[in-house]
């Protein structure tokens, strides 16, 4: 036999992700990211009359294919692939199947793209914008702290390359005057030392003073503090008021985001010179192969290199 159905589906996509959580130091999101995608797959089994413990190789092709004709692109059937690879190599591992029937699974040919990145003038512009709102005396005070808020959120992920889930959830205790480096608390609840620039520190401190003058009695242990549910500002609302400005500085929507704003914090520190280990760990990346997809903006700063200091070059 290549099965052992002795649990629901449910329960055993819950064990793997307890493995994810206690081993390897996944995240919520990342689990809500594996979770999504293996209820997915336990759909479309049920539907078939089959379930993740009696599935076999036949089965798995199907779903897989069921993804294509749904219009799922390639990046996105390549993580649902990998999310299956991963639960029966783990329900193998535990003796829950006598068998890995998602093996000799192969997954859709893509190449890695590159990420959107920012020129510095269009960052400096999206800054400078900003600034102006908030300094513009002809504008309503609640107005003018939105204005002083986003440009903060700007001047902290352009100087640290903050995940933007890291940069809402920032305490107020990260404005102190002294400060000057971040401990950030990253995927698998690690934390890492991001260091910060006089801009960012400026940009706080002329942030919490307006806020503390509209309202001067308000305590929160945010620094980007909102009455939703989270009790911090949502991601959502940040890409959104980045796209409106953005609009304002002539840059299309499709081009810009909070990530792509990390994007341009590493692309900019490598062309100027930085290490690319360096980078890796204030990203807070665990694999460098996960950076090196910036070694785009190398290539020429390295052609450069090469043509003026190998004792060869055509110097």
């Amino acid at each position: 036999m290549s099965r052992r159905p002795t649990a629901s589906d449910e329960a055993l996509v819950e064990l793997f992700l307890d493995m994810l959580a206690a081993e390897r130091g996944a995240g919520k999101n990342t689990l809500d990211a594996y979770r999504n995608d293996l209820a997915d797959l336990a759909a479309h089994l049920r539907a078939e009359g089959r379930t993740i413990a009696g599935a076999d190789t036949n089965d798995l092709r199907g779903f897989l294919a069921s993804l294509d004709e749904r219009g799922f692109k390639a990046s996105s059937l390549a993580r649902r692939l990998s999310a299956v690879r991963q639960l029966y190599r783990f329900l193998y591992a535990e003796g829950k199947r006598t068998d890995d029937p998602a093996a000799v699974l192969e997954g859709p040919k893509r190449g890695r793209s590159l990420p959107k990145v920012l020129s510095i003038n269009e960052v400096d512009g999206l800054l400078a914008h900003a600034r102006k709102d908030m300094e513009n005396q002809k504008h309503p005070p609640a107005q003018r702290l939105r204005s002083a808020r986003l440009l903060c959120l700007l001047e902290v992920v352009y100087a640290t390359g903050l995940r933007v889930s890291e940069l809402v959830a920032l305490p107020a205790a990260s404005a102190r005057r002294d400060q000057r480096m971040l401990v950030v608390r990253g995927k698998g609840d690690k934390e890492r030392l991001v260091p910060l620039n006089q801009a960012a520190k400026r940009a706080m401190a002329e942030y919490l003073k307006m806020r503390g003058e509209a309202e001067p009695k308000a305590a929160t242990k945010w620094l980007f503090p909102s009455f939703g549910e989270q009790g911090h500002l949502t991601r959502q609302h940040f890409a959104r008021e980045l796209k409106t400005l953005g609009s304002a500085c002539g840059i299309s929507s499709e081009r810009l985001s909070p990530h792509v704003l990390r994007h341009a914090f590493a692309s900019h520190l490598l062309h100027n010179g930085a290490d690319l280990r360096v980078v890796q760990t204030l990203l807070g990346h665990a694999d460098i192969s996960t950076t090196q997809i910036y070694t785009h903006v190398l290539e020429e700063r390295l052609k450069a290199l090469v043509r003026d200091l190998h004792p060869l070059g055509d110097g």
